[in-house]
């Protein structure tokens, strides 16, 4: 099996803004694998939060781009523990090169993946659409210039209650909301009253990850469910936060791609949680790795690529109501431009 990766750079139409971190671009890495006369692709990107730097993801990669070469290709669940000793402290490129092989296996099997995993692309749940932290009226702005069903908005700021008031007048749309750890438990509690009353859904990653403590207490007073994000980056913590969320929000990036993702979903649905699955910055490539799980997920955010200013690849489409069209190619139906 032959292995590639390159790095790239994908710049933003407009500063994304978070409680904790403000960004126009995000370094990213594409991994190519190519069997049987197929390529797979695969992606991650550098996250501050997460530690994870592109230099040395490059560096990690290339160190062990024997090791991936050496391997007689069979299918993704074998590739990945065969590779987890070698990636188990970067779930980043672990995910880049499982998303890879995914996509590699379908394009051999000649079908995409969500069939081979038994599924049907058939009554597909929306996608949200992020507001970041802006002056309420670009948010408001924004609103107005795309019109989906669903927005995930993004607070942690002094005014989050009126700018979420604000917000409410200019649509009827379901809002989701994600503090990134921003609030205290008595902040969650109380807020979580007033969204009610404002058609909020959920309530994502209100507290810092490891405040349990605090967690527990606003798992038994919220007015609205609470999915972990931030408190729940792998497999080895869904057991956990069934004690103190509702469900758990998925990363690709963060779990170390789709064989684990697979993973806790199942687990998740067996301890009773929602599952929601979202997205980093990143393109088409990583984007058309969540459509791909679509018929498993209760909830989904994977919008990152529409935030883009220029996508490097095609593959899942975004309507402008948030409806999602799963590409036709097999794999996960990645074309590169």
């Amino acid at each position: 099996m032959k292995f590639s990766i390159y790095p790239i750079t994908l710049y933003l139409k407009e500063a994304f803004t978070i409680s904790r971190d403000s960004y126009s671009e995000r370094r990213a890495v594409i991994v190519e694998l190519e069997a049987a006369g197929h390529k797979g692709y695969g992606e991650a990107s550098e996250h501050s939060y997460y530690g994870i730097d592109r230099a040395a993801m490059l560096e990690q990669a290339r160190a062990i781009g024997p090791v991936i070469e050496n391997y007689s290709f069979d299918n993704p669940a074998n590739f990945w523990h065969y590779m987890a000793p070698h990636v188990r402290n970067n779930p980043f490129l672990q995910c880049a090169i499982d998303n890879a092989a995914h996509d590699l296996h379908g394009r051999i099997c000649r079908q995409p993946c969500h069939r081979q995993w038994g599924l049907e692309a058939a009554g597909l749940i929306k996608t949200s659409y992020t507001l970041s932290i802006a002056p309420v009226e670009k948010m408001i702005e924004k609103i107005r210039s795309t019109g989906f069903d669903i927005y995930k908005i993004k607070l942690g700021t002094p005014d989050d209650m009126d700018i979420l008031r604000q917000l409410r007048q200019h649509t009827d749309a379901i809002f989701r909301i994600d503090a990134n750890c921003a609030w205290t438990a008595e902040q969650t509690i109380r807020y979580s009253h007033i969204m009610k009353d404002l058609g909020v859904e959920f309530i994502e990653q209100p507290l810092p990850a490891d405040d349990w403590e605090g967690m527990e207490k606003v798992y038994e007073k919220s007015a609205l469910p609470v999915i972990a994000d931030e408190a729940c980056p792998g497999e080895n913590m869904v057991a956990r936060c069934a004690k103190y969320f509702h469900g758990i929000n998925i990363k690709l990036m963060k779990c170390g791609g789709l064989t684990p993702a697979l993973r806790m979903i199942r687990q998740a649905k067996e301890l009773g949680l929602k599952v929601m699955m979202g997205c980093m910055v990143e393109s088409s490539v990583g984007i058309s790795a969540i459509a791909q799980v679509l018929p498993l997920l209760d909830y989904v955010d994977m919008d990152g690529a529409l935030l883009l200013a220029d996508d490097p690849a095609t593959g899942a489409t975004v309507l402008p109501d948030g409806s999602v069209v799963l590409p036709g190619g097999d794999g996960l139906g990645i074309v590169m431009k």
